[in-house]
């Protein structure tokens, strides 16, 4: 898995295939948060000022299509991009196991972020909209994750 490699093919395809299952074929709760997919692995690969950029884009990608908690996403998004970045300088693991911790308190953050930036009528409850929901989004994404990191041999060395 080379740096050119993901930032070029596989973080805009986790993006389009996002766009295409929430927006176009909307199956909102069923599909995965690629976007948050997408700006995690492009934060493992990339620096922080990339990855923040990176997460604001798709963020406000995303937010065009919210009316009640524009900005929402972006920020989340951002946020998560940033932190993601910076986990290449505190942990080296490239470990199957890291990877699904990664992309699990990656999404879990994001889903933090949104609850508390989100107005209150947008947002659910705290135990129903990141508990519950959030619990099992993140999930549904470290497991696709971590499967997507072991089908492009990512547990060896970037380079």
């Amino acid at each position: 898995m080379t740096r050119k490699s993901v930032l070029g093919v596989f973080v805009p395809l986790l993006a389009i295939l996002h766009f295409l299952l929430h927006v176009g074929l909307e199956i909102e709760g069923a599909a995965p948060d690629f976007l948050t997919l997408a700006v995690l692995l492009g934060a493992r690969v990339s620096g922080m000022g990339l990855a923040g950029a990176l997460g604001f884009l798709f963020g406000i990608l995303e937010d065009a299509f919210s009316v009640l908690a524009f900005g929402a996403n972006t920020l989340a998004l951002t946020v998560v991009g940033i932190l993601g970045a910076r986990t290449r300088d505190l942990f080296v693991g490239d470990s199957l196991r890291f990877f699904f911790v990664y992309f699990f308190g990656g999404k879990l953050v994001r889903d933090v972020m949104y609850w508390i930036v989100a107005g209150e009528t947008v947002r659910e409850p705290f135990v129903a909209g990141v508990l519950v929901d959030g619990g099992l989004g993140a999930l549904y994404v470290a497991a696709l994750g971590t499967l997507m990191v072991f089908l492009l041999g990512g547990t060896r060395p970037i380079r």
